[in-house]
């Protein structure tokens, strides 16, 4: 008879542990069978994916890459607090930047009364005129809802104004919370201009509100201008580092100036990656505080990301959007902004602010995302990921000071270089499709009705540049419309499907798919009466090889002036240009719009 343990069953007990090695060999014989004769460590290599910054997702994980902490407690990988999010769940701010305070008054209310939490607002240029911000304010309760302000070059009309009314409305001191939204460095990357730091660290002194941060480090603008995920950890962690050198110069005490601080950074539909940045983010400034001297939890404020956003299908955004709040949720982040689906198209309609907000509340009250502390721990590949992220993040920040510091390398042009040597590597692999972006590159709808909204306020300029991963298919569907409207109908491509359909039909779907991506109209039937200049053979290779020169010899005597082949570049008399998963589509798209004369 078997006496079972006092802590439980085991069904495991009686097997031996599998060992690391054991699984490699495993991994060695499946390889061995698809003829890759590698073993050891290099069969674990041949699994392995290469991301940016250096870093490397592998096939199996174990204990031994699980990183050390509790939430709560310094490096404050795991949370800034040590209930995490369980409180209460995550600040939802949703975000204000319409110019009229009337308009963006019925706005604001519309988001308290509906599950918004704080207010994000841009004043200034772009948004808001700072005489406004009293009358867009009117009715809101702002010893309960934090104000987070973006003002750029009006910080301290603006900081000003929302102090007044503080002090008018009565909030009581340790009511007001928020933040007055200094980020000169962050302000002179968006537009090429200094800014005085001055006056934001008069308010960073002068403690009338103890809750109130007059600093934002914003991360965005080298996000929106291409930049890594560890290129974005490093720039704020230089940027930071710099703020805290003028705080410090300024009288404050290093507790002090870390307090003042709060961070903004870019949540996208990479869950894993994102998960991984916002903790390797705490680690990094764990690190900074303790080399100055003192301690501090970093507080986040995640935005979803406005590269990620397409301007064609606008619908697909919200499924982007959900995955980046959760990303957001489960890394940690306090505060989560979800931009509207219509973000990239103008400023947001009610029914875009309101899905904007309920993917919060869905994610907090129906999914019940917050009622686990840190739900990334314990998952040996983010906590890997986290350290692969903080190493990357950590050697660009020491490249950057290296340079002088942010504001030397903004001025002297290295920050823009690195960043746009990231993005050019990253535009290879949207415009081969290797990085795909559903209803634009992949799965396109020339039929969709555009979605139109009301124009935004021209967003500061000037600095580094704002990128968008559809603008390379955005140029190439913007050239089709511009032939609609002309012509009344748009280019063609004719697809010549030869065998039966079993043959052709994988072929001829991936040809649509891909021309579509450029504005193209995919057409069938026959040629004659199709209108099309250019045509795409579609069947198998079997097929292809005892028609193809033949049907291509027919379409050009029926006046076909090109003809493309889907499938792998081979010799096939008359074919001018091949299409095969990976060939750079950008470029495919662009040289068949120039030959059918589409400017």
């Amino acid at each position: 008879m078997t006496v079972l343990p006092d802590d439980g069953l085991s069904l495991a007990a009686e097997f031996p542990d599998a060992t690391h090695e054991q699984w490699q060999r495993l991994v060695e014989g499946v390889l061995r069978k698809s003829g890759k004769e590698v073993s050891g460590d290099a069969a674990e290599d041949a699994l392995s994916t290469k991301l940016e910054d250096g870093l490397t997702t592998r096939p199996l994980y174990t204990s031994a890459d699980a990183e050390p902490g509790l939430p709560g407690f310094a490096p404050y990988l795991r949370g800034a607090r040590p209930e995490g999010n369980a409180a209460g769940g995550w600040d939802v701010r949703q975000r204000h930047s319409h110019p009229d305070p009337v308009r963006a008054n019925e706005a604001l209310l519309g988001d308290l009364e509906n599950g918004v939490t704080s207010l994000w607002l841009t004043v200034g240029e772009g948004g808001l005129p700072v005489e406004g911000l009293a009358r867009a304010l009117d009715g809101v309760y702002l010893d309960l809802a934090p104000i987070a302000l973006d003002s750029g070059a009006q910080f301290a009309g603006a900081a000003a104004e929302l102090v007044r009314l503080h002090t008018e409305r009565g909030t009581p001191a340790d009511d007001v919370r928020g933040n007055l939204g200094g980020d000169p460095l962050g302000y002179e990357a968006r537009t090429g201009r200094a800014q005085d730091f001055a006056p934001v660290a008069e308010y960073a002194a002068q403690g009338q509100f103890p809750h109130l941060r007059a600093l934002t480090v914003d991360a965005l603008p080298y996000h929106e201008a291409g930049a890594s995920a560890g290129q974005e950890l490093g720039a704020s962690m230089a940027t930071a580092v710099a703020y805290l050198r003028e705080l410090t110069e300024a009288g404050l005490t290093a507790e002090q100036a870390v307090g003042q601080l709060e961070f903004r950074y870019a949540a996208s539909a990479d869950q894993f990656l994102t998960i991984a940045k916002f903790r390797a983010a705490r680690r990094l400034w764990a690190r900074v505080a303790e080399v100055c001297g003192t301690e501090g939890a970093q507080r986040q404020h995640a935005v979803t990301s406005s590269v990620m956003m397409s301007r064609r299908d606008p619908w697909v955004n919200m499924l982007r959007t959900t995955v980046a709040t959760l990303a957001a949720g489960v890394g940690g982040a306090e505060s989560v902004t979800v931009l509207p689906f219509d973000h990239a198209l103008g400023l947001p309609d009610a029914f875009a602010r309101r899905i904007a907000r309920n993917t919060s509340t869905i994610l907090l009250e129906e999914s019940h995302l917050a009622r686990v502390i840190d739900p990334a721990g314990g998952s040996w590949y983010v906590e890997q990921l986290t350290g692969q992220l903080a190493r990357a993040g950590w050697e660009f920040f020491q490249e950057i000071e290296r340079a002088g510091g942010q504001a030397a390398a903004l001025r002297s042009g290295m920050l823009r270089e690195r960043i746009a040597e990231t993005w050019s590597v990253r535009s290879k692999k949207l415009a081969t499709r290797k990085e795909p972006i559903t209803g634009v590159s992949e799965f396109p709808h020339l039929a969709e009705k555009p979605v139109e909204r009301e124009a935004a306020p021209a967003a500061p300029a000037g600095g580094l540049p704002r990128v968008s991963r559809d603008e390379a298919y955005e140029d190439l569907r913007a050239r089709s419309d511009a032939y609609l409207r002309v012509k009344g109908e748009r280019p063609k491509v004719f697809l010549a499907t030869l065998g039966p359909a079993a043959a052709h039909t994988a072929r001829a779907t991936f040809a649509a798919n891909l021309f579509q991506a450029g504005g193209i109209e995919p057409v069938t039937g026959e040629f004659a009466s199709s209108g099309a200049r250019i045509v795409c053979l579609c069947s198998s290779d079997g097929v292809y090889e005892e028609q193809a020169a033949a049907t291509a010899a027919e379409l050009r005597a029926s006046g076909a002036e090109y003809v493309f082949l889907a499938g792998k570049p081979a010799s096939y008399e008359g074919v001018d240009s091949y299409v095969f998963a990976g060939c750079n589509a950008v470029d495919v798209l662009t040289s068949t719009l120039d030959r059918l004369g589409v400017s």
